[in-house]
């Protein structure tokens, strides 16, 4: 009996739910209805154009896959939310997009190192259609990774760079990077072998081979590859035995001018547990890192997400996340999502007020960087007394206990040793400490230096 369109799009949904957490499924798969399918075309409901937004970055290939194995190859999705404008219930329709055709799978195409002599064509390059270089953000921070990788992109056999090693933090946009040059290569050589794959399923499919007796099958496959892209290298660590393998990959490809690019959040020297064989390997070619975003980035990474969302975010709002959220891409464009939903949920304004709340619960807020000058600075104008005078032998009480907030407030939120507070003023170590813990037993006993410490932190930390 044929199945109608509500029954095989809750068939989608089982196999949704059994490849995502649950409160990931519950979130942005369970509010999505089927509409109809007809002539090849699936009409799917969803809450808002965010919605989409977030099912196409997020899981595109899950969906993709699932659709066309429930409903076949051939199907089309579309996407219908209401419009929200002064007239809510204009409704709107929108194509799944597919931003790069130049890493669709081929017909028949397979990622599994095992099969059978594959041909040209029939490699499934592993990339994400999204990670492309029109929509990889420009700073200081990267714009040497990335030149470079587009001039390996346009000549994936140039020596100067092979191997191509990307290193960072995570989140800095390592990742999109190496697979950006892997799109680029596709879109001008549709013929080239590109296969993207993390270490760690590197790993998982070598351990397979192992087990299966098929460890010439598998090195085969990968010795076949035109231009290898392998993410996270630094997960092979202690696997000494791939490492072997990858090793004599590595010498085949390298020997045939086949690219190799790998990234890691370490640099190659600061790899311990990898052979060191492999590590000389690595610098043969060009190492370039992806250092934090700057400001500047970290800005055009929100106002090109607000614009994607179709949003208009104040700018005093965007310049408060730019300026807090300072360690990845990844945690910037998290942040956004989190703003947009809270303000969908609460039925409010983007404000900082709200951005704030945001970032309060996932990145700690940027303050200026305290020291002993700004400290010494404070108490002494708070106590009414020259700044020298702290660094005398006085013991009159007010320079005394002016000196004594100085110690206290260095330690606290300077971090500074006590060593090293007491160099500053002349003192020994034993000397801070007393006046450390004489400000602790004190502080619940006298209001009066309850509300010194209360006014002179907000001085120095505002």
């Amino acid at each position: 009996m044929e199945q109608n369109h509500t029954q095989m799009w809750d068939n989608c949904l089982e196999i949704f739910h059994d490849n995502l957490p649950k409160e990931q499924f519950e979130a942005w798969f369970r509010p999505v209805t089927s509409i109809s399918f007809t002539d090849g075309n699936l009409n799917i409901r969803v809450p808002s154009q965010f919605f989409v937004e977030q099912l196409e970055e997020r899981y595109f290939k899950l969906i993709s896959k699932t659709l066309h194995k429930v409903y076949g190859p051939s199907v089309k999705l579309f996407y219908h939310f209401d419009q929200v404008s002064d007239d809510p219930s204009t409704a709107v329709t929108m194509e799944s997009s597919n931003p790069s055709t130049a890493v669709a799978p081929a017909p028949g195409a397979s990622s599994n190192p095992f099969a059978p002599k594959p041909q040209p064509a029939d490699i499934d390059a592993q990339l994400n259609p999204r990670y492309t270089f029109e929509n990889y953000c420009i700073g200081v921070s990267n714009r040497v990774a990335r030149s470079i990788g587009e001039a390996i992109a346009s000549d994936p056999k140039c020596k100067t760079f092979n191997p191509l090693f990307i290193f960072g933090s995570p989140g800095v946009g390592k990742t999109h990077l190496i697979q950006a040059i892997g799109i680029r290569i596709k879109e001008l050589n549709p013929q080239q072998r590109v296969l993207y794959v993390t270490a760690r399923l590197f790993e998982s499919q070598y351990t397979t081979a192992l087990r299966s007796g098929r460890i010439n099958d598998f090195i085969n496959f990968y010795q076949s590859i035109d231009v290898l892209i392998l993410d996270d290298i630094q997960d092979l660590i202690g696997k000494t035995s791939t490492q072997g393998t990858f090793f004599h990959i590595f010498n085949h490809l390298q020997l045939n001018q086949k690219q190799i690019i790998l990234s890691s959040d370490t640099r190659p020297s600061m790899m311990e547990g990898m052979e060191k064989r492999m590590l000389d390997r690595f610098k043969w070619g060009m190492t370039a890192e992806l250092e934090k975003p700057d400001y500047n980035l970290r800005r055009e990474v929100l106002e090109r997400k607000a614009m994607k969302d179709g949003l208009v975010i104040p700018d005093d709002v965007l310049d408060f996340i730019a300026g807090n959220v300072t360690d990845s891409i990844r945690e910037l464009e998290g942040i956004m999502v989190s703003l947009i939903a809270h303000a969908t949920v609460l039925g409010c304004e983007i404000s900082v007020d709200l951005a704030r709340k945001v970032l309060g619960n996932a990145v700690k807020i940027n303050r200026r960087q305290v020291n002993f000058e700004m400290i010494a600075q404070e108490v002494s104008a708070y106590y009414k007394i020259e700044p020298d005078q702290l660094f005398t032998k006085s013991r009159r009480r007010e320079i005394s206990d002016a000196r004594q907030m100085v110690m206290f407030l260095a330690k606290k939120h300077a971090k500074m040793g006590l060593k090293a507070i007491g160099s500053r003023l002349s003192r020994t170590h034993a000397t801070v400490l007393y006046a450390c813990r004489n400000i602790e037993e004190r502080l619940p006993l006298e209001k009066r230096l309850q509300e010194d410490l209360s006014k002179l932190e907000s001085a120095i930390l505002s």
